[in-house]
């Protein structure tokens, strides 16, 4: 019997697969991709003769079972997932099939469209003095949120927020964010597919007028919604520097600097 791998394929240019991912594919004997949400581009690395099959119109059943029939044949097999598989991926609802039925299996980790968002909006998650707390997490939908972890509370903190699968429900998040205490003029972006080549979009505004924003974009699914008191910080006057860098700062790679006190 074969093994299976979870890849995450990453945000969506297949360009940001990493190394490891991209050499299991090279060599898998077959692949399930989510193609609802995965480019099939990412698959272009697949040797000859691997069977490629998506699975955006399968049931979590059908999927563990189609995983299980291939691995069966004595070959190694590739779930890959959009972003990273630890994250919103069903990942410990297919384990546990795979368990059951004695298959081995194991993850490969991927780039989160956190962070591609980020990325594609040249913004910081994080910043000195401003906020050291990223919190990943999304509104409650058909999914119910446990006890504590509705986005006003979350939102209490003021840190930085990635709101995921939320962007029908962009009202839900306005609420939350003023209930929480957030200004009308808090600084929000959105990004939709980010880093697919040619379908990316990036959106800027404000608490009040995200939402009028993104509808005028037509942004409607696959996005990232970032609020956070550190965006927009390249523009600012002055911001704090990290003391990682500071030449009064001594570290093991690094003596403090003669007259930097």
């Amino acid at each position: 019997m074969g093994k299976v791998w979870f890849v995450g394929a990453g945000p969506g240019d297949p360009d940001l697969l990493t190394v490891k991912g991209r050499r299991l594919i090279e060599s898998a004997g077959a692949i399930l991709y989510a193609g609802s949400l995965v480019d099939r581009a990412a698959t272009r690395y697949a040797p000859a003769g691997c069977i490629v099959r998506d699975s955006s119109d399968m049931t979590l059943e059908e999927i563990a079972a189609w995983l299980i029939e291939q691995v069966a044949r004595g070959i190694d097999v590739v779930r890959l997932q959009t972003g990273d598989p630890t994250l919103y991926g069903a990942l410990a609802e297919m384990g546990r099939a795979l368990d059951a039925a004695g298959v081995a299996w194991a993850v490969v980790p991927g780039v989160s469209s956190a962070m591609a968002s980020a990325a594609a909006a040249c913004e910081t998650l994080t910043l000195p003095e401003v906020t050291q707390t990223v919190i990943l997490t999304r509104v409650e939908g058909r999914t119910p949120m446990p006890p504590g972890e509705d986005l006003e509370s979350l939102a209490a903190h003021r840190s930085t927020l990635c709101i995921y699968l939320s962007i029908t429900l962009l009202h839900e998040v306005q609420r939350a964010l003023r209930a929480a205490g957030w200004a009308e003029d808090a600084p929000i972006v959105v990004v939709q597919k980010a880093s697919w080549p040619g379908e990316e979009k990036i959106v800027r505004g404000t608490l009040a007028d995200i939402k009028r924003r993104c509808q005028e974009e037509k942004i409607g699914s696959q996005a990232m919604i970032i609020a956070s008191p550190a965006l927009g910080a390249r523009h600012w006057k002055e911001v704090a520097h990290s003391k990682l860098y500071d030449p009064g700062f001594s570290h093991r790679f690094r003596s403090v600097q003669e007259g930097a006190l």
